[in-house]
């Protein structure tokens, strides 16, 4: 699928912003981390480790290599994260929207919710 001029401009935006949403919700599950009830300061520290390798995958899928013919693979991992809002999501054309929301399907009915690549 060709990806429109328009939408590809759009992207580039939502891409700043979603990227911002992520990183704000991944800050604060490491602020909760840190002052969790674990055992230990080392087992706090191994959970946010833990954690942090996890956030660092999803980051990789949703907004690394953004080019156009990776386009509609990140946006579909950016909806699948939720950091895409709704308003954002529908000033896409339909058949990027339509594809991107697919493509989360797809991945969410195979049992891999967070690879959409």
């Amino acid at each position: 699928m060709s990806l429109p001029e328009t939408d590809w401009r759009l992207l580039r935006s939502v891409h700043r912003a979603a990227l911002d949403r992520y990183c704000t919700r991944v800050l604060e599950e490491c602020a909760a981390t840190i002052r969790g009830t674990a055992p230990s300061p080392h087992d706090r520290y191994l959970r946010l480790f833990r954690m942090l390798k996890e956030r660092d995958e999803s980051i990789a899928a949703a907004f690394d290599d953004l080019r156009r013919s990776t386009a509609i693979q990140r946006l579909a991992a950016m909806i699948a994260l939720g950091v895409v809002t709704d308003e954002e999501l529908n000033r896409f054309s339909a058949p990027t929207r339509d594809s991107a929301i697919l493509l989360v399907d797809l991945s969410r009915s195979s049992g891999n919710r967070r690879d959409v690549r």
